[in-house]
């Protein structure tokens, strides 16, 4: 019973209801307490004036809250009548559970009444604490509410259940243990308070004071009062008003306002409510226990989410640090290749400096030599020796040609840890919420119109399935190495075109594209075989078409490239072969020229490219469409092709647009991890052939070989031939041969490559067919 103490008290005391009445609002407060709250009206707001104005159609006439302001919205509170001078002006205090009290606003007069029952205000106005709806009181005040006797009986057996001790009822804070009860008041006292509050004087004198628990027991054996009219004070309540739903007596069925109304006996009505009472208890009651499981499931909730918390905690911390442990071990391996690199460094300059040192004490030992034999003064004797003597010290100068005395390592590691993708995947580092997850998307569809080959690049296209209701976040394409082997991804993305380059000649790659979302990816696609253009002695070939500007797919550098750019593609018309196995599609290139026809069968394989500005040194100037570029810096910096060759035959040309100064610009060909910052050449990355105004060298792991006559000057054609039937790589000047074959036994993937500084620029001349006395001399061969 403990819950229900706040049913039992006032909302304006905070004490137990004591002569509670009952509200036109239906709710309860104490009568003293309702006397406390009266608030002063304006004649105007009369029941009396506005009955005569014909406006009144009730006794207790409830006031506009906007004209009255009773309700106060900056303390939550109640306010006085302020806008009349009849209003009181008094300060209001606060009860103990901060409802507004207001004195009254003069002292009633002296009557034989208790103070709750005493005359109040004329005009006077209540407003509900709880609901706070305002009413207007009729001429008998505070005596025309009904009091609430249940209530009464219901806080007497309530008070009665109570084990302990008997509380005073006068303590404003914490209310002490009483030792005394007036039987007239019915009132309990603690010694404070009844001094203060009840003094052995006057009218009081004649009052009898008997201990609590006597009190207690005579309360609990007086007889209960019966509820009288309110209207007819001597009136009994007899019968029940259905349409006011309230009590009335014999009287004013006879002359009061309920005489038109259908009225029921007070018995049967009391039994019918009481059984409506007790059935919406039923269903309150299923609630209330469903809402005492709920507590109960909470609390377990409590406990469970508390023995989670501690169990992914630990998983989280397992989980950081195997990324720290993993991170510890790749700074380990990455401080190994740190230590290689410095070991190989100094092992190159050691040898160096070895080398030196041996070819300089020999140069020394020659020159002192030869100083000693230009002494001697036997003319016949020095001229039999002079001549062998010349030769071997143009021979030795030769042999300290350029070059020699060049660093064949640089001070500086090459190598920068690029570290950015890992630091935004920790930023990016999160909880993957444990949603209900939509479906995955559709399977794409290949766009075989789209989808075309061209040199050593492969242009797909796909969609989206027309009738597909789940979007795709992006898609992964996949290629093999052309050899039938493992599937690789080259593209990642939103885009649904790509390109990829890089590719090996005369090969057949297999591809396969899928969709992905959050929640997982899709089937694959059919598999599309790919043809790329053969080499020299086959009788199809691939037709080169100019680069149109309005299509720019995504393209790959290669497939085993993380290099992603945006260039034009070079699409053209294909025809498709569907093969036996539903699986796959066939698509052989066939490309036809713009302008007329073209007989594919006489034509030799060439490839289109240009530089490529992503591999490049960043002082390398690029123009004319990545066509022609220059450098920045004195220095020698290197620059790619954007094509790599690893089978066939083919040739590119380059004209020197400026030469200025006479500098070494170098021309050959490279991996895709040669040292940019060095002349062509000096590593072992590349294979190449330096040429000032007078004379060329070849080179390859900063080794000088071949010197041969013939320079360049402005306006001069470098060719590069790539042979891989032959595994040859030849020069050229001005379509002459420069030198013997430069290098042979060339395997692998290769870029072409070009070395200059800012004295130079040069522009590359590409799908060009290999000169007519090379591709007679490979025939006879």
């Amino acid at each position: 019973m403990e819950e229900m103490e706040e049913e039992l008290k006032c909302p304006v005391c905070g004490s137990f209801y004591r002569e509670p009445i009952i509200l036109p609002c239906s709710h309860n407060i104490c009568q003293a307490c309702a006397r406390n709250i009266l608030v002063q009206t304006p004649e105007s707001e009369s029941p009396q004036s506005r009955r005569a104005s014909g406006s009144g159609v009730s006794d207790y006439d409830y006031l506009d809250l906007d004209k009255m302001s009773l309700y106060s919205e900056a303390d939550s509170g109640y306010g006085s009548y302020g806008g009349f001078a009849s209003a009181p002006t008094t300060p209001c205090q606060k009860s103990p559970n901060g409802v507004r009290v207001f004195p009254p606003a003069m002292p009633p007069p002296a009557t034989h009444l208790s103070p709750a029952l005493a005359s109040v205000p004329r005009n006077s106005c209540i407003t509900c604490p709880q609901c706070h709806r305002s009413l207007i009181l009729d001429d008998r005040g505070l005596r025309g509410f009904p009091k609430n006797r249940v209530l009464e009986g219901v806080i007497d057996r309530y008070q009665q259940s109570k084990a302990a001790a008997l509380k005073c009822q006068l303590c404003e804070k914490a209310p002490k243990e009483a030792t005394v009860m007036c039987e007239q008041c019915d009132v309990f006292y603690c010694d404070p308070c009844r001094l203060r509050c009840h003094p052995p004087r006057g009218p009081l004198a004649k009052h009898r004071l008997v201990p609590p628990a006597q009190g207690r027991v005579s309360r609990r054996l007086s007889p209960r009062k019966v509820s009288t009219c309110t209207d007819h004070e001597l009136e009994n309540h007899s019968m029940y008003c259905v349409q006011c739903k309230m009590p009335v007596c014999y009287q004013c069925l006879e002359e009061g306002k309920h005489s038109s109304h259908e009225v029921k006996a007070l018995g049967a009505m009391w039994k019918l409510h009481k059984s409506q009472l007790s059935q919406a208890l039923n269903g309150l009651s299923d609630r209330a226990k469903e809402a005492k499981e709920f507590l109960v499931q909470l609390r377990n909730m409590v406990q469970q989410i508390q023995e989670n918390s501690v169990e992914f905690e630990a998983c989280l911390v397992a989980q950081c640090d195997a990324l720290i442990d993993a991170l510890n071990r790749r700074k380990a391996q990455l401080l190994a290749r740190v230590n290689k690199e410095h070991e190989h460094k100094l092992k190159v300059v050691r040898d160096q400096i070895s080398h030196c040192t041996v070819k300089l004490r020999q140069t020394t030992g020659l020159m002192e030599y030869c100083l000693e034999v230009i002494k001697e003064n036997d003319p016949s004797g020095f001229l039999q020796i002079s001549d062998a003597l010349i030769r071997r010290v143009h021979l030795t100068e030769d042999q300290w040609g350029k070059g020699t005395l060049t660093p064949r390592m640089t001070t500086d590691f090459d190598l920068s840890l690029d570290n950015s993708p890992l630091l935004q995947s920790i930023h990016q580092l999160d909880f993957v919420q444990m949603k209900a997850s939509p479906p995955v998307p559709a399977t794409p569809i290949l766009q075989l119109e789209d989808c075309c080959t061209h040199n050593n690049s492969a242009t797909l296209s796909w969609k989206q399935p027309p009738l597909s209701t789940v979007p795709a976040e992006g898609y992964i394409l996949e290629l093999d190495d052309g050899n039938g082997g493992q599937f690789r991804e080259v593209y990642v993305g939103k885009e649904t075109m790509c390109t990829v380059d890089g590719l090996h000649f005369n090969s057949t790659y297999n591809a396969r594209i899928k969709a992905f979302n959050k929640t997982g990816v899709s089937q694959y696609s059919k598999t599309l075989v790919l043809q790329t253009s053969e080499d020299t002695d086959s009788e199809e070939q691939t037709v080169p078409f100019p680069v149109p500007s309005e299509r720019l797919p995504l393209r790959r550098m290669s497939p085993f490239s993380s290099t992603l750019n945006l260039q034009p593609s070079f699409p053209g018309r294909a025809y498709f072969d569907f093969r036996s196995s539903p699986h796959q599609l066939s698509l052989h290139s066939s490309l036809q020229s713009l302008n007329a026809p073209v007989d594919i069968k006489k034509l030799l394989a060439v490839a289109w490219f240009a530089f490529d500005p992503g591999s490049a040194h960043s002082d390398i100037i690029f123009s004319n469409d990545n066509l022609t570029v220059t450098c920045s810096s004195y220095d020698d910096r290197v620059v790619l092709g954007k094509t790599g060759f690893s089978k066939g035959v083919h040739y590119w040309e380059l004209t020197v647009d400026r030469y200025d100064n006479h500098p070494d610009p170098a021309f050959g060909v490279a991996r895709i991890d040669v040292m940019k910052d060095v002349m062509l050449g000096k590593d072992d990355k590349a294979w190449a052939m330096y040429v000032d105004n007078n004379r060329s060298w070849f080179m390859h792991n900063n080794s000088h070989t071949n010197r041969t006559e013939g320079g360049i000057t402005k306006g001069a054609t470098i060719g590069v031939l790539l042979d891989f039937n032959r595994k040859t790589l030849t020069f050229f000047i001005n379509d002459e041969q420069q030198g013997p074959i430069a290098f042979e036994n060339v395997e692998g993937l290769f870029f072409p490559a070009v070395s200059l500084n800012r004295n130079v620029q040069v522009t590359l001349h590409t799908g060009l067919q290999v000169p007519d006395f090379y591709s007679s001399r490979a025939s006879i061969a």
